[in-house]
Parts: C-alpha cells; sequence; structure tokens
C-alpha cells in the first residue's frame, strides 16, 4: 500500500505540469482567436489581397490560420460592412475573391488597435506587478532559507 500511495505521489508533479501545459496551450489558442478578426482586418487594411494573401500574411507573422477559420471570418466581416470584395478572373483556375476594406473597416481598425493597445498596457502593467511580486517572494524564501 505504501508504495502505490508512493508512486501516485511521486507522478502527480508530472501529470500536474502536463495538465497546465495543456491548459496554457488551450488558452494561449483562445487568446489568439480573439485577436484574429483585427488580424485579418490588419492584414488587408495596406491592399487588397486574396485569401491566401491574407493566409501568407497572418503566417508571416507567426499566425498560422487555415482557410476553414478564414472564411467565416472574413464572411461575416464583409456582412458587417467591415471588408468588401470584388471578383477576378484567374489565368489559373476559377475566379478569385478579392477583399478590401472599407471606411467602416478602417474605422473599426482604428477602435480595435485602440482597445488592443489599452489591453496592452493593462495586462502588461498586472504581469509586471506578478513578475515583481513572484521576485520579492522568492527572494524572502531565500532569505528565510538562509
Amino acid at each position: 500500500m505504501y508504495c502505490i500511495v508512493l508512486f501516485i505521489k511521486l507522478s502527480l508533479p508530472h501529470n500536474s505540469n502536463i495538465i497546465h501545459m495543456e491548459k496554457a496551450d488551450s488558452t494561449i489558442a483562445q487568446m489568439r482567436k480573439g485577436v484574429l478578426e483585427m488580424c485579418v482586418v490588419a492584414a488587408i487594411s495596406s491592399r487588397e489581397a486574396y485569401a491566401s494573401d491574407i493566409l501568407d500574411r497572418l503566417k508571416q507573422s507567426h499566425l498560422i490560420v487555415v482557410e476553414g477559420t478564414l472564411y467565416p471570418i472574413l464572411t461575416r466581416l464583409k456582412n458587417e460592412g467591415f471588408l468588401s470584395y470584388r471578383w477576378e478572373e484567374s489565368n489559373s483556375g476559377p475566379p478569385r475573391k478579392y477583399y478590401s476594406i472599407t471606411p467602416e473597416g478602417t474605422d473599426f481598425l482604428s477602435e480595435l488597435r485602440t482597445g488592443w493597445d489599452e489591453l496592452v498596457t493593462a495586462v502588461s502593467a498586472l504581469v509586471l506587478v506578478a513578475d515583481t511580486n513572484s521576485n520579492d517572494l522568492s527572494e524572502t524564501t531565500n532569505t528565510d532559507q538562509k
């Protein structure tokens, strides 16, 4: 009985670390999803783009997005009046839909950027305080152990 309890206790931190890593990965994925609309609008803001161009621009920024995620966002943004599109014939297949930002989309992006800046400032300040408190706590613990 003692060996079983010891084994479970010894293996718990390992399992706990895996659970924490999975939770962190999930939370990071949710954060990325939360800013994806802004990133898509930003990717189109400088010049019109075909869906694969948008995916390339996002990939260059280390945001890996698949077509199945992009198209619903483009449709939603278009339906909300933030994007428009035009069809262009292609030499290598079916016509292509090129998206561009509308004046409403430019205003929308401006509001998102303001909100993003405020959020980054607030979160950075909070994380900095947490890091400072954590460092103070570890210094206190190290001092107490001496």
